[in-house]
């Protein structure tokens, strides 16, 4: 672990390890391209729209990557383009209706029996058909005032079981502080399940360490860990080691998917993705139709597409592998879904 000096003092801390890896995450076009030996002619569409929405992505992911394919598809979730420039009707900023569902700081209450918190803007990469690239994090994540107003919004409601903890990426926050809203919130009696939404264990898998697992395992809460695969690529030795962690420390593993043009859609993509998924430890769950967010049209398949390609993979895999292809609509009572 590196040593790091806590702000306003002379006291040396040690950092961890996941957090001195994603100090390291590349945040310039140009050394993307490089490392990956790609030359530059990319570049300045790259840059022009790492202005708009800006690149950040972990080393440990890009080594996942062919080098000196444009079209890899791991490459293709993170490397900014011209086309996220180009407007395109029925593409807009918030295109789930979050803003709408705000109930209290970070705390949006869409479905019943269950709230998401977004817990904090930061995350450790910036997908490129992020859903919420354009939200207005500042001053609206819930860990802003350390949770008071998303804790005392979930204790007045005793319809609420589940509290699930999105972003940017919950994982973010430090062990401490994650560790001292699950103590707040176990203590609430109608609370029964806390859900982490988190793409970290599959592009900074050192992310899931002691720290985490300890606070995480310590709950009375059943905990549920949804992350976020697009592809068999992603999922390499060191992901399946902390996966397996979070498994052995008692959590539920489920995975969710977006279909991506030009990364996942095609039948073999999808189930070698499932099957990986599976073989880690992890039920593929959702596959969700692309958020339509402003600057992501490139990444569409349209819903015909998308249930010819299930309609194929329930023909290939048993059933239990075969994830849900669903859409979220604003003001809908639920996830809509299609297959």
């Amino acid at each position: 672990m590196k040593r790091a000096m806590i702000p306003g003092t002379h006291v040396l801390r040690q950092m961890p390890a996941w957090q001195e890896e994603l100090s390291r995450a590349v945040t310039d076009p140009a050394e993307l391209l490089q490392i990956l030996r790609l030359g530059t002619g990319l570049l300045p569409a790259a840059r022009a729209a790492a202005r708009v929405f800006p690149l950040r992505v972990p080393r440990g992911y890009i080594a996942r990557m062919r080098p000196g394919d444009p079209a890899d598809p791991l490459l293709r979730q993170v490397l900014p383009l011209g086309a996220e420039l180009e407007p395109v009707a029925g593409f807009g900023p918030d295109p789930v209706g979050d803003l709408a569902a705000v109930a209290a700081r970070g705390v949006l209450h869409k479905y019943r029996g269950r709230v998401l918190l977004i817990a904090t803007g930061a995350c450790a990469v910036n997908c490129r058909f992020c859903f919420r690239r354009h939200f207005p994090y500042g001053g609206a994540a819930a860990a802003t005032d350390r949770w008071r107003e998303a804790l005392a919004y979930i204790a007045a409601d005793d319809s609420i079981a589940e509290v699930i903890l999105s972003g940017g990426d919950p994982l973010m926050l430090a062990d401490r502080r994650l560790g001292e809203f699950a103590r707040a919130l176990a203590a609430i009696s109608h609370v029964r399940r806390l859900r982490l939404h988190t793409r970290l264990p599959i592009v900074l898998p050192e992310r899931v360490d002691d720290g985490l697992l300890a606070w995480l395992g310590g709950t009375r809460l059943q905990a549920v860990v949804v992350v976020h695969a697009n592809h068999a690529n992603e999922i390499d030795s060191t992901v399946r080691a902390a996966l397996a962690r979070l498994r052995d420390g008692g959590a539920a593993l489920l995975n969710q998917s977006v279909l991506l043009r030009g990364v996942n859609d095609s039948v073999v993509a999808l189930a070698d993705l499932s099957v990986a998924l599976f073989d880690a430890g992890a039920q593929p769950y959702y596959l969700h139709l692309l958020d339509r967010v402003q600057g992501a049209a490139h990444f569409a398949v349209d819903e015909a597409a998308a249930r010819a390609l299930m309609s194929d993979l329930n023909a290939r895999l048993p059933g239990y592998l075969v994830p849900r292809l669903v859409r979220e609509l604003p003001g809908a009572p639920a996830k809509v879904r299609l297959v």
